[in-house]
């Protein structure tokens, strides 16, 4: 039974291997789909969240190779992940490659505790810098992906899309989101130590929960879990640094209603910025 008030995730910082035919990318979701399901044996939750693009490895070379390895909306990553909504009863949010025609998105599929697919969100701004080359490879999305678990809205985002805070603002301001869940492949690379400057901000102005989900291994890692205020007395949730880690995060109804009646942001803000500018 779902606790009043409150939403369980279990964030999951996986590893993800070099593959270019679809049997290894098969493979990697059935050893996904063992250690998620541990997980859910040891501790009951209501949401599972995986990364950006947790079905393949984030890479040129496989992404030269999206042919074999995207997916339609209903493929290997829609099929593993239903059947564990439905055994467990939760919602699960993956990341995936989606094909559509002649087209490839890197998207995120939601899954309800029926198996049922709730909708898909694909990123909106494809990243063209340091180590990402999406715009060689992938379309951009046209559309939002709003939904409820236990009465609290969430949303994907996904990676590049934390750095444009029209998204996160309107979704929040626009939508009535409680948590955005930006799920990324944030590689060690020119962009990396900025990373978390925009996380904070976005939680902070937006007064959310920002789920901030990573991959796994040498060049990954250091997922974290904003809170919609920070101070001495409470921190973000911080992942492990490189390795896998799975971590049940709570979001609370009483947090989110103090944080929105203490401090104004939201409620001060003007209607229209569109003044006059004098000098």
């Amino acid at each position: 039974m779902a606790e009043q008030g409150c939403l369980r995730m279990l964030a999951c910082q996986i590893e993800i291997p070099s593959m270019r035919t679809a049997a290894e990318r098969d493979a990697h979701l059935a050893r996904v789909e063992a250690r998620v399901r541990e997980q859910l044996q040891a501790q009951p939750v209501d949401l599972v969240v995986l990364p950006e693009l947790a079905s393949i490895e984030y890479s040129r070379e496989a992404f030269e190779c999206l042919n074999a390895l995207a997916e339609p909306l209903d493929g290997a990553s829609y099929q593993c992940w239903s059947r564990v909504a439905r055994e467990f009863g939760v919602y699960v949010a993956y990341g995936f490659a989606r094909r559509e025609a002649d087209s490839y998105f890197i998207s995120i599929g939601v899954v309800d505790p029926q198996g049922r697919q709730l909708g898909y969100y694909d990123k909106l701004h494809l990243a063209q810098y340091g180590a990402s080359m999406e715009k060689e490879f992938f379309s951009r999305g046209d559309h939002l992906c709003v939904f409820e678990v236990n009465g609290f809205r969430l949303a994907p985002i996904i990676c590049y899309d934390i750095r444009i805070p029209e998204l996160s603002r309107t979704l929040v301001v626009d939508h009535g989101v409680d948590v955005i869940l930006h799920c990324g492949a944030y590689y060690r690379d020119c962009s990396f130590h900025t990373w978390h400057d925009f996380l904070l901000t976005r939680a902070l102005e937006n007064q959310c929960y920002l789920l901030s989900l990573n991959q796994a291994g040498p060049h990954y890692g250091n997922s974290l879990f904003c809170h919609p205020w920070h101070d001495e007395s409470l921190a973000p949730t911080a992942f492990p640094e490189h390795d896998e880690g799975f971590r049940v995060l709570k979001v609370q109804r009483q947090e989110l209603q103090e944080v929105r009646e203490n401090f104004s942001f939201l409620r001060d803000r003007l209607s229209s910025y569109d003044l006059p500018v004098h000098g």
